[in-house]
Order: C-alpha cells, then structure tokens, then sequence
C-alpha cells in the first residue's frame, strides 16, 4: 500500500465563518481561480439506485481518471472531499477544511492528504506539490477574508482572457443599442464589463435576479437588460429543465417550443416533469462571440453549487452520527442523494428531529438538542443524507415570472409552445379589463377621436401593466388580459388603473373613460394561440366573469386574491364590499369583493 502524505494548514480570518464560508466553500470558483483544469463528469446509474461518478481531465502530461465521492459538509462548518484515481500519478486526494469560531472572527484549518499510484506520483509528492498547494491555497484565503470584510469585491484575482480592441468596440456599440432600447436602464456598460472580466462560474448560467440583488438594481430592469442584451447579440438565451431535488439544469434548450417534457438526472437518477412555476427557468450565458465558456466542471459536489443544502453527510450501512450543526428555524426537507422517500418538515427553536433513513421511509426522529442534528441510517447500504431548504431556487426567474413581463412578450413573440402542447402554471394572477360605453362613445365623439381614444386607451394601460411587471397576454375588442407573477402586482396594477382613469376624466369631463376590471388569481395552464402564449383554465375563466360583475371604476377581484397576503394590505382604507353572485360557467356562488379606488 502506498504511503499517505499529508500537509496541514491554518489561517486566521477576521470575519467570521458564516461570512467566510460561502468563498472558501465554494470550491468550483476556488478551483477556477486555482487555475485547476475543468473535468468531465459521467453519471453511471448502479443496479441500488445509487450513481457512480467518474471524472476525467487532462493536466500536464497526465490523463486523470476519478471516482468522485460525494463531498460531505456542514453549512458554515465544514467539508472534505475525497477523489479515488483509477488512472494518473495519483491513487487518492483528500481535501478537509473546517471553520472554528475564534473571538469576532474565526482560524480555518486545512489538510491535504495524497497517496501515488506510482513512481510519477511519489516524485510530485515527495516534490513541490504540498509546497505549490499551499501557497496557492494560502493566497485564495487571504483574499477571501479581505472580500468577506467587505474591503473587495471579489474573492479571488482571476485573469479573463483579454480582449482584442475590436471585441471591445464591438462592445461598446452593442452597449450603446441596448441603452437606446429603453430596456438597458443604464446598466448594459454594466454588464458587458460583468461578461468579459468575471469568472466563468459567474458566467453559466447568468441569473438576472442575481444580477438584481447584486447590483441593487430593479429586478424587472435586469430582467429587460438581459432580454434586450440576447436580441442584441450579447448573451444568449437558454431554458433550463432544473432538478427537483439537486436544482441543477439536467436538460437545456435555446427555444420553448424545444422544451422536453421531462428529464432525467443522472446526479439523483431519476426521472421528472416539468412546471413553469417552479422548475423551467430562464438563464442567459456571454454570446459565444462575446466571451466562449468552456466545457466541464470545476466541480461537481462542492458546498455553494448546491447552496440550499446544510448538510450532506455519507452514512455506512446501520451506522449513525450526531454533527454540530445550529439551523435556523424554518422549512428543511430530509432525504438521501440517492433516490428514496423524502420527508418535509418545519423545525422550531426547539431542536432538529433526528432524521432516521429506512428501508422504504424516512422518519423524524425525536428532537435533538439544540446545536445538535443525529442520522441514522437503517437500511443495508451506504448512504448521503440530506438535509435542505424547501425553499425553492431564490435565483430562478421561472418560465411563469418571465412569460408574464412585457418586455419578453414585445422581444420574444417567437418563443411559445409547440402546437398542442401545454404546461402546467402553478400560480398566476389574471386581470381583465374592458372600456365600458366604447359603441356610445363612437357615436357621440366621431369615429376618428373615439379611435384615437381607444388606441391610446390600450397604450396606457400596457405601460401600468409593464410598470408592475406583468404583460399584457391579448387584447379582445375593446378589452384586455393581462398576467402578473405575483398577486400583489396585480392588485397595485389595477388600483393604478382606476386612479389614473380618474384623474384623465376629471381633467377631460366631454370624454370620461369608464374601465371595468376583474382579478383573480390561481393555477392555469399556458399554450400556444394564435402563434403567442396564452393562458386558459378556470383561473382565467373566473377572472372574466368577475370583470362582468364590474360596474366600471371599481375593481372586483376574488375571495381568494382579496386575502393574500401581498394584496389585503392594499385595500385596508378604502371602500370595500363583500358580494356573492352565481356566475356564468360556476355550479356554486362565487364571493368577491368590490373595491372603490
């Protein structure tokens, strides 16, 4: 057996583990500002359900082959990560790093262990190779607490690839058009120096929410940015089909009307659906011209690919364990890496409940102390427990989010559905609109003015509509459909209508515009009509009807909207009335409440 070598190192942070942790953990940036060479991974699904995966890279002379262990960690604590080589100098690499709290700040302690496969490897090892590490590593933490203080930007110096001086007038001139688009809100200078210096894990995929909070931008500005930035030529547009349990794209196409039903991930080997409110999502990468990005990994498990997990720690067969480990309250999810049941819970300041993986379950054991979590595993195989946030990606701007905003409506018209498909829309919020008296106000104005009127009518209403990040769907006679992705945007969008209707007819007394309008919102399912996509199902029926009950310059919006909890608050001090009617198409009563603005 080959001799284990081992180099251990520690540094002193003056900023503490919970902000020290998501740069030092976060191992896929690290290697790339390392200057580690990506890999290829391959999944290989095993006849237990469980995956195998193997690593392949190239480094120098040598052709690397690995199996890649699950990386185990704790949140803010610590992690190690194990690979076990089949080909190359090298029989196995082990990385280990831990976080301990140390006054206001806190020491990281750090150990490299490698054994050779060879003569080759015991010369590396027995050469510079620890020595290399650990300047590499020592130099990538200091930088690292320097950016947790707050005292740089980023994390780690990283060289991009310099442009030429054609590649940056190009630039230039494409930031110039997107500014003059309105749709670049000052930010596409922005940006287009985000693409040609930042790292490449910053690059692929490119989250326009990211980008949002970041920047402290609006977050339907950066969402415009980047729409307006792909029409353009510099990104390029992708749908991604994410996991519902690891949350990473396993399926991603450049047009909706290529989107798959399902698909399948290796990483977790199972099959799943597709919902346009929770796992197709909208990401943007550099257009190739711009900024290519390579093929591979940097890797695979490391703690921040998967930032919503806190714990991920690998169990022999009947063993248990019991980790330090302080979760806030709230929503966590339990189950294993490989596939198995999943068991949802809400923890309280009380304590973790032990999380027991069984033969066909998982089961909440009793309550640990607080500061504690126990696994156990009971079954008669190896498995990686899993503790994560129920909380969906907080990145993600979802097919619904995206669909439903003006500017992805008036710049990608050509990306719907495939004739005859349909997707489900977990939540939607729908508003009808319809100009009361359009015939009277033809025959008393004239043709031409009431036209006019009319015209512009639906320009203002498309620009409130925009305003609250919602897209107007269609238009039909003299009434529109609008969505929102959030309820509360609807509601704001509808009051801003009437107020606005308001103050034009009092300042124009000969030609008052009176607007009915209804809300309601629920799940519905999206299509493609008309070669654009369109909504349909009781959700967008119900929202009709209530727009009927409206007598023009109210609102009428459902039961169910009127109580959410982004919309209630809006409607406190003004004059509301519950109201219940039979409505058209709905076997029982339907309650409403009218609003006056």
């Amino acid at each position: 057996m080959s001799k284990l070598h081992s180099r251990s190192w520690s540094w002193h942070f003056a900023a503490p583990a919970d902000r020290v942790w998501p740069l030092l953990a976060d191992t896929a940036r690290f290697n790339e500002a390392a200057k580690l060479p990506r890999h290829e991974i391959e999944e290989q699904p095993q006849a237990d359900g469980s995956v195998l995966f193997l690593g392949r890279a190239r480094m120098g002379p040598f052709r690397l082959a690995w199996r890649e262990r699950p990386v185990n960690w704790v949140a803010n604590q610590w992690f190690e990560h194990v690979r076990d080589f089949d080909s190359g100098p090298l029989k196995l690499l082990a990385a280990r790093f831990r976080l301990t709290p140390e006054g206001a700040g806190c020491r990281g302690d750090y150990i490299l262990e490698a054994s050779a496969a060879n003569l080759a490897g015991e010369i590396i090892l027995r050469g510079g190779f620890f020595e290399s590490a650990g300047r590499s590593f020592s130099t990538l933490a200091d930088t690292a607490d320097h950016c947790a203080l707050g005292e740089r930007p980023t994390p780690f110096d990283y060289e991009p690839p310099a442009p030429t001086a054609e590649l940056r007038a190009r630039v230039e001139t494409l930031v110039a058009d997107i500014e003059a688009s309105g749709h670049g809100h000052g930010l596409a200078a922005r940006l287009a120096e985000h693409l040609l210096s930042a790292q490449e894990v910053d690059l692929s995929p490119i989250r326009p929410l990211r980008l949002a909070r970041l920047w402290n931008a609006v977050p339907r500005e950066a969402i415009e940015l980047c729409l307006e930035s792909t029409r353009a030529g510099l990104l390029v547009l992708r749908w991604d089909l994410l996991c519902p349990r690891c949350r990473v794209a396993k399926a991603a196409v450049g047009a909706l009307d290529e989107l798959p039903k399902g698909a399948h991930c290796g990483t977790c080997n199972i099959d799943y659906g597709r919902d346009f409110s929770k796992n197709v999502e909208l990401s943007f990468q550099p257009a190739p011209a711009v900024r290519p990005i390579g093929f591979g990994e940097y890797c695979l498990f490391g703690p921040m690919s998967t930032p919503h997990i806190h714990l991920h720690l690998t169990l022999a067969a009947g063993a248990s364990r019991v980790v330090a480990a302080d979760l806030p309250p709230g929503p966590y999810r339990l189950r294993s890496l490989e596939p198995g049941p999943a068991l949802d819970v809400e923890v309280t300041a009380d304590g973790f409940p032990e999380l027991i993986a069984e033969p066909a379950a998982m089961v909440a054991g009793p309550l640990a102390p607080p500061g504690e979590i126990r696994l156990s595993n009971r079954t008669n195989r190896e498995l990686t427990l899993v503790v994560e946030e129920r909380h969906w990606v907080r990145d993600a701007l979802t097919a619904d989010r995206v669909s439903s905003l003006q500017a992805f409506r008036d710049l990608f018209s050509d990306q719907v559905l495939r004739p005859g498909d349909e997707v489900a829309v977990g939540r939607v919020a729908i508003m009808f609109t319809d100009l009361s008296g359009s015939t009277a106000l033809y025959t008393r104005i004239g043709d031409a003015e009431a036209y006019h009127l009319v015209r512009d009518h639906f320009a203002f209403l498309t620009a409130i509509v925009r305003q609250h990040n919602g897209a107007v769907i269609k238009t039909i006679g003299d009434a529109i459909m609008a969505a929102f992705a959030e309820p509360g945007d609807a509601a704001k969008a509808a009051l801003a209508v009437q107020r606005q209707v308001a103050d034009f007819n009092a300042a124009h007394p000969k030609t008052p515009l009176v607007i009915k309008l209804g809300l309601h919102e629920g799940a519905c399912i999206a299509v493609t009509l008309n070669d654009r996509l369109d909504y349909f199902g009781s959700t967008v029926n119900l929202a009709a009807r209530l727009q009927d009950e409206s007598r023009g310059g109210d609102i009428v919006l459902s039961g169910t909207l009127a109580h959410d909890a982004a919309v209630a608050p809006l409607f406190e001090d003004l004059e509301a009335a519950p109201e219940e009617a039979t409505l058209q198409g709905f076997d029982e009563a339907v309650r409403f409440l009218r609003v006056r603005p």
